[in-house]
């Protein structure tokens, strides 16, 4: 019999080469001088991956638990090359959007589906206590992926810009390659009331039954966005403040390595600190990390960046491991993607927003107003979610 162990290494594999990007740190320049389009058709581009995604998210975890977490991240990698390898003859709007759909909704399948089979896997062996460990390290190997992509992008794409994009083919043929090594444990199947009554009590499970599980995605949802909006805005920032252009990409690498690091050392800390003062810090580090970039700026206010990046490290494994511990077996990878589906749905609506107030008033001053915004936002739900989890504690004994 195939054990499951085996899956853990596998699944860091997994998460370096999803996020080994090449092509991100120059798709727009590929967009404007490769295929034409406007700065207005490269923002509906995002618009439509993001509202792909929120499509798809739900679905796609509920497909998830029904055909196994393995095969939903086959099929994800298929989608990633079909993707990517439309971008290689590529010569029209139309075409970058059929490749933008299908890379989200493959992005779509692996959210939740890779870290429920982490979960299940160590649930197999018993070792669920050690999933926000395991799920940090899989955040490292992301994040150390795309900061290796961010690297060696500029030079493929001075060479031949095209070559980022066969490069990227090869990777998720090995994505897929990989995937289907992996073993699929042992797990819970809930009986089949039809896929809408399923859907809807999941959601209901999520959202209302369960006190602790809805202030944990919410929670995670708002720190998402705190530690989301500057990915977007970080470089007109820096172009703002008069940032040198060769600085950008040993930026972004950093700022990827930050997030790797802090991932790496979630674990750690939480044991050490625990989850209300972790908490706590994560609100310190949005706080302190707005406040450095929309009041002090400057040509070093990025570094400011860095402080919202390591709370989106240490953030991830704490509070995934939280919601995992609230997620039954049969629905685990549908309840992922009902957060993730939170978390999409709160930026497709605030995005465009924060984007027209930051076109309107500059990013520095954009970001000084959400500095606000999370200080009215955050302090609230980190409340609700303090005393939900300290009356679960009260209830058990």
């Amino acid at each position: 019999m195939k054990t499951t162990r085996s899956n853990i290494r596998k699944l860091y594999a997994f998460s370096f080469l999803q996020m080994t990007l090449f092509p991100m740190a120059i798709i727009t320049l590929f967009w404007k001088d490769h295929i034409g389009l406007s700065l207005t058709q490269i923002l509906l581009l995002q618009g439509i991956l993001s509202v792909t995604m929120v499509l798809m998210e739900y679905p796609s975890g509920y497909i998830s638990d029904r055909i196994g977490y393995r095969v939903s991240l086959s099929l994800a990698s298929l989608l990633g090359l079909a993707g990517w390898g439309i971008y290689t003859v590529a010569s029209s709007f139309a075409h970058v959007m059929l490749a933008e759909i299908l890379l989200g909704t493959s992005l779509a399948f692996i959210s939740g589906s890779d870290s429920a089979l982490l979960y299940e896997t160590l649930k197999a062996d018993g070792a669920e206590q050690d999933y926000s460990r395991h799920q940090g390290r899989m955040s490292g190997f992301a994040q150390g992926g795309e900061a290796l992509g961010a690297v060696f992008a500029g030079f493929l794409y001075a060479a031949a810009p095209l070559a980022p994009f066969i490069l990227q083919i090869g990777v998720w043929l090995l994505a897929l390659l990989l995937t289907r090594t992996m073993v699929e444990p042992r797990r819970e199947i809930a009986p089949h009331a039809g896929h809408l009554v399923e859907a809807l009590r999941t959601a209901r499970y999520a959202f209302v039954e369960n006190r602790r599980l809805r202030y944990s995605i919410l929670l995670n949802s708002f720190l998402g966005l705190a530690s989301f909006y500057p990915v977007w805005l970080i470089q007109p920032y820096m172009q703002q403040s008069g940032v040198p252009l060769t600085w950008f990409g040993p930026v972004w690498s950093v700022a990827n390595l930050t997030v790797a690091a802090a991932a790496l050392a979630s674990h750690r800390l939480s044991g050490y600190l625990g989850e209300r003062f972790m908490v706590i810090l994560f609100l310190l580090l949005v706080g302190m990390g707005y406040l450095g970039l929309g009041i002090i700026g400057g040509l070093w206010g990025f570094l400011f960046y860095y402080l919202l990046t390591t709370m989106r490290g240490l953030r991830g494994p704490m509070m995934l491991s939280i919601t995992q511990k609230e997620c039954p077996s049969a629905n685990r990878a549908g309840i992922l993607s009902l957060q993730s589906l939170c978390f999409r749905l709160l930026f497709v609506c605030s995005g465009p927003l924060v984007g027209m107030l930051a076109d309107r008033t500059g990013v520095a001053r954009a970001f000084h107003y959400l500095l606000y915004a999370f200080l009215i936002i955050l302090p609230p739900l980190a409340f609700l979610f303090f005393r939900s989890h300290s009356k679960g504690r009260t209830a058990v004994s």
